[in-house]
């Protein structure tokens, strides 16, 4: 939780640091303003307006009125209202509110803080001609729409016009004004905007690159020059984008504090359910239960977990000695994969076991969250390590020895299955699982994912498959095949045989050819050939090599019901060869010819197995 800690801290100063720069750059003496939605920056100011000199440009002020209205006064009688503002193309764009230029213009348009030396005023006189006058065509051209009246035409017509001699029955008037050829056409038309521009300040390179234009300060040359400030657009938006990239992060490890605290508080929460479990467990079983040890008696057993045997998916193992001497092997359980559910099973298991080829639980430890099992110690370990070994390596156990073994986990698991008041189903019988004390005699172990059912019901009812692929049988994986029984362990047995005859796992992707893919067809093409690839020396270890194939092959059968039980493959591992016969075979022979694909056989399913819950 510290670490968390610390990267709050680093990402709260990350925002504070970015936000104080964002501020910082931000800071101007400068500042645009508003009025209506124009904004007003240099060269424009609004009247009125506080601000540095070098802030706008003389002459250029915008009033703005009452109505919220920008407004551009070229005199002081002469008003016109802002539409739009293109700082980059340094244009704005005017319009005249009572839509009638002649009525603003008692003198001239010639003076306005937007010269143009390529649009020389022009003056103007202005005539009011009466209805009765004659008047061409052309004259009406040049009509005043907004000043005139029914029965009298207001003309406006250049002062040195030819025209104006021809003028009949106009009067002519006093006023005289001067007009630019910006403004002519909104003489004639009131309603027409205007496009105005300057050229100076220039301040173009600066609205390219994105940033701010001013004067220059302390300018000691009478012509006023103007300077770029502050930041560009990109450089503007790294601090925003540094801001976005803080807030992700922020929501992220936010996120991942939520999801830490949860699962801290759910793994609290399910370890505290586990104990409830186990200790309600430990007290219905007490008069079965062996020796209980506390965490502190497992580390002093295992002198600080000093010799470590193995690990596995749930725990690690590690060697022992108890005050007497005596070696045990002590299973420290993993609290991330192993459950309260595991725990109790294998403690309830084995609290019920009393048989030579089953591993004895000596003691256990349940001190909080904590939990290991004490196991008596087996110095030739596990099955795996003798019958998965390379043709080169002097490892090989023997027939006669392999048949010993064979017999032994036999009778265990039927003993799992009759011998207990419940019946037993281990559903995780595997090499790894069989292990072997100094005579090399055959123990089950590891009843992590063991069942207890009543021995008058057949099958069990299960929410998920269990077990280890390649040993779990069909029924487990898909209810296609039958009901889940204990007649599941026998096909996890018949796997093992298969593999002490063929001396590699069933699941073997390094095998050189693909048809020997799947292990038990090529198991069936060895004992039709008679060959097998460990080596055989003689008649008798042939006949042996022959029986545990032939037995293996009927424990792995498609269908539950087409395999023997438990006791009934320890008579058959016991009879004579001769005796036993060879199953059919289900792994696809069409016309005679081996096909390497597997056909199950379409048989109907027996469905007389009563179901029970676990």
């Amino acid at each position: 939780m510290e670490s968390f800690f610390r990267m709050i801290l680093f990402l709260f100063c990350f925002v504070l640091i970015v936000r104080v720069t964002e501020l910082h750059a931000t800071r101007d003496e400068c500042q645009p303003t508003k009025c209506n939605h124009h904004t007003i920056r240099f060269p424009f100011r609004l009247k009125r307006q506080q601000q540095p000199e070098n802030c706008s440009y003389p002459g250029f002020e915008l009033p703005c009125i009452d109505k919220n209205q920008t407004v551009l006064e070229l005199s002081r009688n002469v008003k016109f209202l802002v539409k739009r503002i293109d700082y980059r193309a340094q244009g704005i764009q005017l319009y005249d509110p009572q839509g009638c230029l002649a009525r603003q213009l008692p003198n001239n348009l010639s003076a306005f803080p937007f010269p143009d030396d390529s649009d020389q005023p022009q003056k103007y006189t202005i005539f009011n001609c009466s209805g009765e006058g004659q008047m061409t065509e052309r004259d009406e051209s040049h009509a005043i729409p907004c000043l005139s009246i029914q029965g009298f035409q207001v003309v406006a017509l250049p002062s040195d016009s030819t025209e104006v001699a021809n003028l009949l029955n106009c009067t002519r008037t006093l006023l005289n004004i001067s007009v630019t050829q910006t403004f002519k056409g909104m003489l004639y038309d009131g309603t027409k905007d205007v496009q105005l521009s300057w050229e100076k300040p220039n301040c173009r390179r600066c609205e390219v690159e994105g940033r701010k234009c001013r004067l220059k300060k302390n300018n000691s040359t009478t012509e006023d020059k103007t300077e770029c400030y502050g930041p560009s657009k990109k450089e503007r938006d790294r601090p925003k984008k540094l801001m976005a990239t803080g807030i992700i992060l922020g929501s992220c490890l936010l996120g991942i504090i939520v999801f830490a605290l949860y699962r801290i508080h759910h793994s609290y929460k399910a370890n505290k359910e586990g104990q409830l479990k186990i200790e309600n467990f430990l007290e219905d079983y007490k008069a079965l239960k062996p020796s209980r040890c506390s965490y502190a008696d497992i580390k002093r057993i295992t002198d600080q977990f000093k010799d470590k045997l193995g690990e596995g998916a749930y725990g690690t193992v590690f060697k022992g000695r108890l005050s007497n001497d005596v070696l045990v092997a002590v299973k420290v359980l993993n609290n991330f994969r192993a459950t309260a559910e595991e725990f109790i099973n294998e403690v309830g298991s084995m609290c019920r076991i009393h048989h030579v080829n089953v591993t004895r639980l000596i003691g256990f430890c349940a001190d909080g969250n904590k939990r290991a099992l004490v196991y008596e110690y087996m110095p030739n370990e596990s099955l795996e390590k003798f019958i998965f070994v390379a043709r080169d390596e002097d490892r090989f156990l023997g027939w006669e020895k392999l048949q010993d073994i064979a017999i032994g986990i036999a009778k265990g698991i039927e003993y799992l299955h009759q011998g207990c008041d419940q019946q037993i189903l281990h559903f995780d019988i595997k090499p790894h699982n069989i292990l072997l004390d100094q005579n090399f005699n055959p123990k089950i172990s590891d009843f992590g994912l063991a069942k207890l059912c009543s021995k008058e019901q057949s099958a069990i009812s299960m929410t998920a498959a269990r077990g280890t692929m390649g040993y779990i049988a069909p029924e487990v994986l898909s209810r296609n095949f039958g009901k889940v029984s204990y007649k599941s362990d026998v096909y996890s047995f018949g796997m093992l045989l298969l593999e002490m005859v063929g001396g590699r796992k069933n699941i073997d992707v390094t095998v050189e050819s693909t048809s020997q893919v799947y292990f038990p067809e090529w198991v069936y093409n060895c004992l039709e050939r008679g060959e097998f690839e460990i080596r055989i020396e003689n008649k008798g270890h042939a006949n042996i090599a022959r029986r545990l194939t032939i037995v293996g092959l009927w424990c792995i059968q498609w269908y539950p019901t087409d395999r023997p039980s438990m006791k009934a493959v320890v008579q058959m591992l016991e009879a004579e060869v001769d005796s036993l016969t060879v199953p059919p075979n289900p792994f696809g022979h069409v016309n005679g010819v081996q096909t390497t694909s597997v056909n199950i056989p379409r048989k109907p399913i027996n469905r007389e197995l009563e179901v029970i819950f676990e």
